[in-house]
């Protein structure tokens, strides 16, 4: 029998009831739909992870401190990063394009009688514009001189000057950061939300001022003031591998530690894209399995109707097995009504599928990103759960003795 024969008569048989065929592929099709859904939410969970990452700089280095558990403030004289460590880096290191320190502090900023409260005061060092790949709208960033003086100088992230001076111009106006007043010397312009830092709701100090006004330690006469990162931006054509070994060897020898005993920890930014792609694709096989048991499910529909179809047309096999048809025709015929449903289902759960993926983040709060591999996935995924559970029915009806079917009513 040729297959073109063959769908005729599927089609055929599937038509006749319209409804029940509709609620049997209804399973597959929210399984197929739930894949695509899922992946392309898991897909585009990793794009925000690396579009946060690499947003905040390119071609960076992160060098974190290991304190103690009494933290930073409490950490012993060979224990964690120190302020010095970042510009023994910068000075001694080839292939170096600037290094970054940051300090935060949060204080209420005032100007006249507009007050905005629980401000992030971010104490930088010159790289941090570079570093940050943060530019200026007006006025200038922190220099080296200001850092040296300990100057009482602040550069306004781009909201934070609209909710203190509206359209007035904020360089040369003086703020008040708790009990300190600093003269507004800069504003950068919009950087937008990157990962969960607002750095246009920020007011940027030296990091010197801030270590002495707004975190002052008493451990810092002894040891150095403490630091929980260095960011270290590299040259364009500087080799990765080189510089983090270079960092390392640098470290451990200022730190009086080895290599393996290290007191910090070095990381490239593809170093934390992979460790948080890890967690999601953990996160996307989960939920792929949860989407795979629906379409299970779906499966063992397909079956149930189509051996409750076997029963209903007993007569009709066996007059087909009378006029001349074999048992492979009437596998055949009733395993492509099995398949046709879940092709179908397939095909309408891969387009509710893509709508909901794009519908979800067009209203939700997650980024999706459509991956064309599950659509493709997906179908397949269908057609094999059509093939797979609808074989069982089709040899049972190919099994019938044609006597016994044609006295059947």
């Amino acid at each position: 029998m040729h297959l073109k024969k063959v769908a005729q008569i599927a089609w055929k048989g599937l038509s006749r009831n319209k409804l029940r065929s509709l609620l049997t592929m209804l399973g597959v099709i929210i399984g197929v739909a739930a894949v695509i859904v899922m992946i392309s939410i898991s897909a585009g969970t990793e794009k925000a992870i690396r579009d946060r990452i690499t947003g905040l700089g390119s071609n960076l280095v992160y060098v974190q401190g290991a304190f103690s558990r009494g933290g930073p403030m409490m950490q012993s004289s060979g224990g964690g990063l120190v302020y010095d460590d970042a510009w023994a880096i910068r000075d001694n290191l080839s292939g170096v394009k600037s290094v970054d320190v940051t300090q935060n502090s949060s204080e209420s900023v005032k100007s006249g009688d507009i007050t905005v409260e629980e401000v992030t005061i971010m104490g930088t060092t010159t790289g941090f514009p570079s570093v940050r790949d943060m530019t200026l709208a007006a006025g200038r960033s922190v220099t080296q001189n200001d850092i040296d003086r300990k100057a009482r100088v602040a550069v306004l992230g781009s909201s934070l000057a609209a909710e203190l001076f509206g359209n007035t111009s904020p360089v040369g106006q003086v703020v008040s950061v708790g009990d300190v007043k600093l003269i507004v010397v800069g504003v950068f312009e919009t950087k937008g939300l990157v990962g969960n830092t607002d750095y246009d709701a920020q007011l940027f100090a030296p990091i010197t001022l801030v270590f002495e006004k707004f975190t002052p330690s008493f451990f810092a006469r002894v040891m150095g003031d403490s630091v929980r990162e260095i960011t270290v931006e590299l040259e364009e054509d500087a080799d990765l591998a080189t510089v983090v070994n270079q960092i390392t060897l640098l470290l451990a020898r200022r730190h009086d530690v080895s290599v393996d005993e290290a007191d910090f920890t070095v990381r490239t930014q593809e170093d934390v894209i992979e460790t948080q792609e890890s967690t999601t694709a953990a996160f996307r096989s989960l939920l792929s399995w949860v989407a795979g048991i629906s379409l299970i499910v779906g499966g063992i529909g397909i079956m149930n109707i189509m051996l409750v179809s076997v029963t209903e047309r007993t007569r009709e096999i066996g007059i087909r097995q009378s006029v001349g048809a074999t048992p492979n025709d009437i596998r055949l015929q009733f395993l492509s009504e099995a398949l046709l449903l879940s092709l179908v289902g397939g095909m309408i759960g891969v387009l509710a599928g893509i709508l909901g993926a794009w519908a979800y983040g067009a209203v939700g709060d997650m980024t999706t990103a459509i991956v064309p591999s599950s659509i493709l996935l997906a179908f397949s995924s269908a057609a094999a759960v059509g093939i797979f559970f609808g074989f069982y029915p089709a040899n049972k009806a190919a099994q019938l003795d044609p006597i016994e079917a044609l006295r059947h009513e």
